[in-house]
């Protein structure tokens, strides 16, 4: 896992019950530093899903919708996004569970670095704001924004650009660049447009010099 933690107890069962069956429950759980108890009640729970909580066969189910939801978002999505996109589909829940369940799933989302200094926004590159600050969508491919975030990896800072449909809150398209270009950007919108092939879609962004959005907007008048 990330940062060399251990994987949550449930995946590394079926590794459990190899070394058990060769060198026995006691020294393994010792060597792991598991209590054999705690052991033997996972090992129950997997044999006889029955016996289960209610808030366990709870946890089960929402751990499809989180798993689902995460990986229709190229697994970017961290607990505030996951969390909004349930919330937008029905789903009654706290956020502090969803952020249990996804470190229990070990369900990272992008995160943002420190600052990074990007270049100085020109005026030129600016186009008018067609949606006055108002991000509200009644079908989908109405209205798109872009989501701009950097992410610092053991070689440097990468730059990944979304395209966001407002109306259902998804990823309609996205690029990762190891430089800040606006050619890298237009990838990300050419990808969206691809797939959905919309018809009257206004593509809106802040103005900043991190996309050159001027261009987009021309890319789909």
């Amino acid at each position: 896992c990330a940062g060399g933690a251990r994987p949550p107890l449930e995946k590394m069962m079926p590794f459990l019950e190899t070394l058990n069956s060769k060198y026995g429950v006691g020294p393994v759980c010792h060597e792991l530093d598991i209590a054999p108890s705690t052991y033997y009640w996972h090992r129950t729970r997997q044999a006889h899903p029955d016996k289960r909580s209610q808030r366990s066969r709870d946890d089960e189910q929402l751990k499809h919708e989180i798993q689902r939801v995460y990986d229709e978002n190229y697994s970017v999505y961290g607990v505030r996004k996951v969390w909004r996109q349930l919330q937008r589909e029905g789903f009654s829940v706290a956020r502090c569970t969803i952020e249990r369940l996804m470190k229990a799933m070990g369900l990272v989302g992008v995160l943002r670095g420190k600052k990074v200094r990007t270049t100085v926004s020109r005026k030129e590159v600016a186009a008018d704001d067609r949606v006055n600050r108002r991000f509200v969508a009644e079908r989908p491919n109405q209205l798109w924004v872009a989501d701009f975030t950097y992410v610092g990896t053991r070689q440097g800072f990468v730059y990944v650009a979304f395209i966001i449909d407002v109306f259902a809150g998804v990823i309609v398209g996205w690029r990762v660049s190891s430089s800040m270009e606006t050619t890298f950007v237009l990838d990300a919108l050419e990808q969206a447009l691809w797939a959905r092939r919309p018809s009257g879609t206004i593509h809106h962004s802040d103005k900043g010099s991190q996309g050159g959005f001027k261009g987009s907007l021309q890319h789909l008048s």
